[in-house]
């Protein structure tokens, strides 16, 4: 069972470091091939070169990762600079939303306005009307009642001089 580490280059050729059991093993060769495809020349190392490998290892490829890992770290950042930015513009475009709301409910409320506005020009020309109406109600009244006064009068005169002409048996004296 082998673990493959890593595969290097060294002047004109590579070569891959892998785990086979409980050894490092160091193949070399001209193929930069998988360490499974024809073995050139295997080499047992021993704990101290494993060392000085892993720490050869981390010091060439330590710098591109550490680099690697500030520019996701800034992308991150970026990304979260530029979510806030998204939703800050998201909240402008729903308050525009709501701002042709509100201008709906304006041009709404001034054509219930105008709706209001003739309904008290019409009541106010109805009461107006109502006023005269009651006015002629009221000289017709005061005009029949002025009439039956005197109709009234014209019965009692006619009453008094029918009573005056009606003859009177003399007093005897």
């Amino acid at each position: 069972l082998r673990y493959v580490i890593s595969y290097f280059s060294y002047g004109s050729g590579g070569g891959w470091i892998y785990q086979k059991d409980d050894q490092l093993i160091i193949q070399r060769g001209l193929s930069d091939t998988s360490p499974d495809e024809g073995l050139i020349e295997d080499l047992t190392v021993e704990d101290k070169a494993v060392e000085q490998l892993a720490e050869g290892l981390l010091s060439h490829y330590l710098p591109d990762l550490q680099r690697s890992k500030q520019a996701l770290q800034e992308l991150t950042q970026n990304q979260v600079v530029l979510l806030d930015t998204l939703e800050q513009e998201i909240s402008k475009f729903k308050e525009c939303h709501s701002m042709l709301d509100i201008n709906a409910l304006f041009a709404e409320a001034k054509h219930y306005h105008a709706k209001l506005v003739n309904i008290r020009k019409e009541m106010l020309m109805l009461h107006e009307k109502t006023s005269k109406l009651k006015k002629r109600a009221l000289k017709l009244q005061q005009k029949r009642q002025k009439e039956e006064l005197e109709r009234e009068q014209q019965r009692e005169k006619e009453f008094e001089r029918e009573k005056q002409l009606t003859a009177r048996p003399a007093k005897r004296t």
